[in-house]
């Protein structure tokens, strides 16, 4: 009768260990809350910052150290912009713009050239 005892009790302190251990795992998968900034009101700020131009990007940026951002890249003529807003707070953290180059559009054309040749 004694030996039944401890097994019971052994068994009883290993389910308490693993159900403890579950109870760490799971508080330490939580999901991240949401972003203060929504998607929509990024693209909002983006397109304060850039009128007419179209949106051919948009990430959330998740960062191990420091605040999440949304990096959208944004389209207008022949310019190519890249900023990054802060989810929290909304506020723009980079502005970049860059200018598409000729040689794209020079690509382009080569290889619809190409295509048909391949047609004949």
């Amino acid at each position: 009768m004694r030996i039944t005892k401890k097994f019971i009790v052994a068994g009883a302190g290993v389910v308490t260990l693993v159900a403890g251990g579950g109870a760490a795992v799971a508080a330490t998968t939580v999901a991240a809350p949401a972003p203060k900034v929504t998607a929509e009101q990024a693209i909002e700020i983006a397109h304060k910052q850039v009128a007419g131009a179209w949106v051919s990007e948009l990430d959330l940026d998740s960062r191990d150290t420091g605040a999440d951002v949304w990096e959208i890249e944004l389209t207008k003529g022949a310019q190519r912009h890249e900023l990054t807003i802060d989810a929290a707070t909304g506020k723009v953290a980079k502005n970049e713009t860059e200018q598409q180059s000729d040689k794209d559009d020079d690509d382009r054309d080569d290889r619809d050239d190409r295509d048909d040749r391949d047609d004949d």
